[in-house]
């Protein structure tokens, strides 16, 4: 099992919802975040000043998987966020070594 996490732009949101729900996978979990990378924010106008804005807007979409859906689940998460510009996001995949069902207790990949 795998842990993918990814950070998108907010407006792609029900797109990238849609892309997983569209291949099978059931459920997901979505945080607003804030941060940069490459990018390092940028400047806005404001009430005729100009500022800063050094952590933009993200969202964190974490989703658990089977081992044998992993580069599916990346490449859809990547097809449904990418627009081709800066501060597209990242996909990180990690390890899971167990998963309980707290309702039932079952554990393993079968409570995916």
């Amino acid at each position: 099992m795998k842990w993918i996490t990814a950070i998108i732009k907010p407006f792609k949101q029900d797109e990238v919802r849609e892309a997983l729900t569209a291949i099978g996978i059931p459920g997901m979990t979505v945080s607003e975040v804030r941060g940069f990378g490459r990018q390092k924010g940028h400047s806005e106008l404001y009430r005729g000043a100009e500022y800063q804005v050094d952590f933009l807007p993200k969202l964190k979409v974490e989703i658990a998987v089977a081992d044998d859906q992993v580069a599916q689940a990346v490449e859809t998460i990547r097809a449904a966020a990418m627009t081709g510009k800066i501060g597209d996001g990242k996909i990180f995949v990690s390890p899971i070594e167990q998963v309980v069902r707290i309702r039932t207790g079952e554990s393993g990949p079968n409570v995916l």
